[in-house]
């Protein structure tokens, strides 16, 4: 019976007027992307005070706009006039397929404009109307507004009301591309797509960044890896991603017959963030995000993250850092990741037996001394290539 859903956001309704309008353009923008991703018909999409409006009666769209970073909430709705009589009727005619004999109800009223009633009257004049109608209907039913078997909400706007019996839970956030551009350092564990999909939701567009470690690592990680990031690129429609492929085999061969082998892992990730750099300057981004959560291996301890960036100057960011592993599962599985990142791939090759796990924060700027960084990171850039994965 539905023709519209509802939109509800939240937090950029706290932002200033100009910026909550062009977060509400943008917001906009992605649910008609993600719409058409999923090939959802709908006639319009309109903003009013608080709210987004889309016409559609497609069964999917609630759920499919739920999934837009910004959107706290959808329901399906039945559009009347906003009368206290066409409200009153629609929730009862609604009533007669919901609530079923010896069932309780409550009705959920909500009023925003300007009315000759109160929200008080909605809810009277619709449980008034619902309870008629069942009761001739034969139905025995009750009203419990504490802890009802069935609801029914209805939203009086100022030119139109809304009646429905459903709210979907949406991913929340702000809307992807309010907040720039940040280079993520990606591989296909578990961990780093959540840390990217978190920073999506906080309204960052993503340039994913694969440092390939091959020989030390096969074919089948960077494959894992371009999977993730073709399930990440749902999630944001209209927001195309380059994933840049950057060669780190030869700098690992380097570490490892110039540098104390224990120290390996926290010289890898330092090369990794001057990729990251690299591609970050590249794409007018700014800043770089990794999947570290704190402890969770030996490259991730308080000692070892202070040495790998320890002196290279520019923003990093670990959204997973205060998150144990139970939590980062969680998400994966949420958001469709874990599937693909436990599938299982060679370890890479030059992971020390015993690896440092108490470094001093100038042992990362001690090795670079004996390695010739800054050609290195010439060629490794110099044969980056940018896969386009809709095309591969």
């Amino acid at each position: 019976m539905f023709n519209t859903v509802i939109v509800r956001y939240g937090e950029l309704a706290l932002k200033s007027p100009g910026v909550r309008k062009r977060f509400e353009q943008i917001l906009v923008s992605n649910i008609e992307a993600m719409l058409d991703q999923e090939k959802i018909d709908y006639s319009s999409i309109r903003r009013e005070w608080g709210r987004i409006f889309v016409e559609t009666s497609d069964p999917n769209a609630a759920k499919t706009i739920a999934n837009v970073f910004g959107v706290v909430s959808t329901s399906p709705a039945i559009t009347v006039e906003a009368t206290l009589e066409a409200a009153a009727s629609t929730c009862a005619k609604v009533a007669e397929n919901l609530i079923m004999s010896g069932e309780s109800f409550a009705i959920r009223p909500r009023r925003s404009g300007n009315h000759e009633f109160h929200s008080s009257d909605i809810g009277i004049s619709c449980g008034d109307a619902v309870y008629e109608r069942l009761d001739s209907q034969g139905k025995s039913i009750s009203v419990n507004l504490t802890n009802p078997d069935k609801e029914i909400f209805v939203e009086m706007r100022q030119s139109k009301a809304y009646v429905f019996t459903e709210v979907v839970e949406g991913v929340g956030g702000l809307p992807l591309g309010t907040q720039g551009k940040m280079v993520v350092l990606i591989s296909g564990g578990i961990d780093s797509p959540v840390a990217a999909w978190m920073m999506m939701r906080r309204g960052v567009e993503i340039v994913p960044v694969y440092a390939n470690n091959s020989p030390f690592a096969d074919e089948s990680a960077k494959e894992r890896t371009m999977d993730c990031v073709r399930l990440l690129q749902k999630w944001a429609p209209g927001h195309k991603m380059k994933f840049y492929e950057v060669p780190n085999g030869p700098y690992l061969t380097a570490v490892l017959k110039k540098c104390n082998v224990k120290n390996t892992c926290i010289m890898c990730k330092r090369m990794m963030y001057r990729l990251g750099f690299e591609v970050m300057n590249k794409e007018k981004a700014s800043g770089i995000i990794t999947g570290s959560s704190l402890g969770q291996v030996a490259s991730q301890t308080t000692y070892n993250m202070y040495a790998e960036s320890h002196g290279l100057g520019f923003p990093i960011y670990h959204p997973l850092i205060g998150l144990d592993k139970t939590d980062i599962i969680d998400i994966a599985k949420k958001i469709g990741t874990y599937d693909i990142s436990i599938k299982k791939v060679a370890s890479c090759g030059a992971v020390p037996v015993h690896p440092e796990v108490r470094a001093h924060y100038t042992i990362g700027a001690e090795e670079d001394e004996k390695l010739d960084i800054d050609s290195i990171l010439t060629e490794s850039m110099a044969k980056a290539k940018i896969h386009n994965l809709a095309d591969e």
